[in-house]
């Protein structure tokens, strides 16, 4: 199990990626936290998560 903004999910042996694509995310709008350290978006398709993972998405949101 991972814990994905504070829920947890069946998504170890997934990239960050194929969650951040799998939620909807826009990859550029986004910010990742992977086990309280944040994770530079080039390594995204190649962090694989593992069972224990805590991972925080961030949604920049724009307005006025």
């Amino acid at each position: 199990m991972v814990l994905i903004n504070g829920e947890q999910t069946v998504s170890d042996g997934k990239t960050v990626k194929n969650v951040v694509d799998e939620l909807g995310y826009n990859p550029l709008a986004i910010a990742v936290e992977l086990n309280e350290e944040i994770l530079p978006k080039a390594e995204y398709a190649e962090t694989v998560l593992k069972d224990g993972d805590v991972l925080e998405i961030v949604n920049f949101v724009g307005g006025g």
